[in-house]
């Protein structure tokens, strides 16, 4: 397919159009040097439509329903006069590569709703289980005019609290009956949450819901409160029957209404931008020196001498520092 002008991008997401707005984020992912320089123009040319929009992350071990939650909640949404973007991160083979990429599949009445966007995105490498480009794909979905966005990470087994970052809130997804639910949610994502939606409530008995809600609120109080102003409550709802969306969207908006008045909405997103550029000029620093050739060998022949014990990995390290610093 023939590569479109910066132009055509711009004026494509201007226009709402989704076809250019899927192309634009393949772009964004390209690997591509070219379609990388073209893809930062972009990005620079669209950043005046961005900011618009109330960035919600949903993340949860596997199996408490996120991808049905994000559907139902997603058209309670819709229902609400909003226009919806879903950004779900896959998770990739550490073998192949590969992604499975099938939430299209499993938010049924969200793909077939012309006022949602979803966009599944594979992993990759990218630790915190956020792909890398997703706060640029982000900016696109704001640029083009969709004014809810949610991004579904690939769940607790990473170090996904980097989620936090490109976000306005966090919630976090879990089930009763699951095992023990509060070693389920590690402390560092305990430490940056907004919110504990116990899905699937329905499920259960009245007394185990009203215990596993005692002991979510009991463990929320063992970390001290991220801001005087708002406290972390858990929530309960049904998504496959869609129960409980109400009060959790009314949260979210009262979220919303109270941060902006405070300024602290303007400050998280500020402290946001400059996190994410320190992040990716790390990355960039990083690969222009993994891809020079004097550096690989060196780095191959210290792999050599860690193995037959004649440099310790602390000297070896050192050594390539040195070596850079030269």
């Amino acid at each position: 397919m023939k590569r479109l002008a910066l132009s055509e991008y711009v004026a494509g997401i201007k226009n709402h159009d989704r076809t250019i707005l899927g192309r634009a984020i393949t772009l964004i992912e390209s690997k591509n040097v070219s379609d990388r320089l073209l893809a930062q123009k972009l990005i620079t040319e669209i950043l005046p439509l961005t900011g618009n929009s109330f960035r919600l992350g949903i993340t949860g071990a596997p199996g408490v329903g996120k991808s049905t939650f994000i559907d139902g909640f997603g058209s309670h949404i819709l229902s609400q006069g909003k226009k919806l973007a879903v950004l779900a991160i896959d998770p990739s083979s550490k073998v192949s590569g590969g992604s499975i990429l099938g939430d299209k599949t499993r938010m049924e009445s969200l793909a077939n709703d012309k006022r949602a966007f979803i966009r599944p995105s594979p992993a990759g490498d990218s630790l915190g289980g956020v792909a890398q480009n997703t706060l640029e794909t982000l900016l696109l979905c704001e640029a083009a005019g969709f004014d809810f966005v949610i991004v579904e990470t690939v769940g607790v087994g990473q170090s996904e609290t980097i989620v936090k970052d490109i976000t306005d809130y966090m919630m976090f997804l879990t089930i009763s009956g699951a095992g023990d639910e509060l070693q389920g949610i590690k402390r560092g994502i305990m430490e940056m949450i907004d919110m504990v939606v116990i899905n699937k409530s329905d499920q259960v008995s009245e007394k185990e819901l009203s215990r596993l809600i005692s002991n979510i609120n009991y463990a929320l109080h063992l970390f001290p409160a991220k801001d005087s102003n708002f406290t972390v409550g858990a929530f309960t709802c049904s998504a496959l029957n869609k129960t409980g969306f109400d009060s959790i969207y009314e949260e979210l908006e009262k979220y919303k209404s109270k941060t902006e008045a405070l300024g602290y909405f303007k400050e998280n997103r500020n402290n946001q931008q400059k996190a994410w550029f320190r992040r990716l000029t790390e990355t960039k620093i990083l690969e222009y020196y993994l891809n020079n050739t004097e550096l690989q060998k060196l780095i191959s022949d210290f792999e050599k001498d860690i193995l037959s014990l004649k440099v310790g990995p602390m000297e070896a390290a050192q050594s390539i520092l040195d070596f850079i610093k030269k």
